[in-house]
């Protein structure tokens, strides 16, 4: 897979109190730092996706602990913190007809955001290329691993 794949890690919750703390004390307790996070629910589960500073680490204790754990490659982008910046991004891809299956993001300083997407494993080094051939800078995993 492309030097730029980020291991991001999903978790299958039960939409029940208690549940996201549960994963988040397994995290803290074997010093797993989260990087970047996004939670999407529905009525009885949620899937918590996860970008942690050591995925196998985390793979393991969260497996322990009982929780389903699926591994995923995305990728990370870094844009200027300013409008139009997401849009460039998607657009170069959406020119080249690559599907975005999701995305998240975080400002990491005052002038720069990371973003992060998933897309069809069958499409993942056309849109790095594609990306990089239009001027986007790629985020390379040692950005987010110890």
């Amino acid at each position: 897979m492309s030097k730029y794949a980020v291991k991001q890690l999903s978790i299958f919750l039960e939409n029940r109190k208690g549940r996201l703390e549960e994963v988040t004390k397994t995290l803290s307790d074997s010093n797993i730092n989260i990087r970047a996070l996004c939670l999407a629910e529905s009525a009885e589960f949620g899937i918590l996706r996860l970008v942690v500073d050591n995925p196998e680490k985390a793979k393991s204790a969260l497996s322990t602990g009982g929780f389903t754990v699926k591994e995923r490659d995305v990728f990370a982008v870094k844009v200027p913190d300013k409008p139009g910046s997401f849009y460039k991004v998607v657009h170069i891809l959406a020119q080249k007809d690559i599907n975005v299956e999701y995305t998240y993001a975080f400002v990491g300083t005052s002038s720069m955001a990371v973003l992060l997407f998933r897309v069809p494993d069958e499409l993942f080094e056309e849109a790095i290329k594609s990306l990089l051939e239009g001027g986007i800078e790629l985020v390379e995993p040692l950005f987010f691993y110890k």
